[in-house]
C-alpha cells in the first residue's frame, strides 16, 4: 500500500489531464458520468477514481452499441 496521499485534482487540472473543456467536465459531474464530489463549492477528482473510470467506460460503451446500458449509467461515483 502506497504511504503518498492520494491526487486530488481540480476542475481545472482535470480538464487538462483529459483534454477537454472545463463546461463539458462540469456538465459530466452533475450529471454523475464523472467520478467526483464537491467540497464546498468546488469540485474535485480523485486520479485514482478518473482512471478506474476511464478503463470502464469503453466497456459501458460496448454495452451500449449492444442495446445496454449508456455511457452515463446510473452509478453512484
Amino acid at each position: 500500500m502506497s504511504t503518498e496521499p492520494q491526487q486530488v485534482m481540480t476542475i481545472d487540472e482535470l480538464a487538462v489531464y483529459l483534454k477537454v473543456a472545463k463546461s463539458t467536465l462540469y456538465k459530466l459531474a452533475q450529471e454523475g458520468k464523472v467520478p467526483g464530489q464537491k467540497v464546498g463549492k468546488r469540485w474535485r477528482f480523485s486520479r485514482e477514481a478518473v482512471d478506474a473510470w476511464l478503463r470502464a467506460e469503453p466497456l459501458r460503451e460496448r454495452k451500449t452499441e449492444s442495446g445496454g446500458s449508456d455511457l452515463g449509467g446510473g452509478d453512484a461515483h
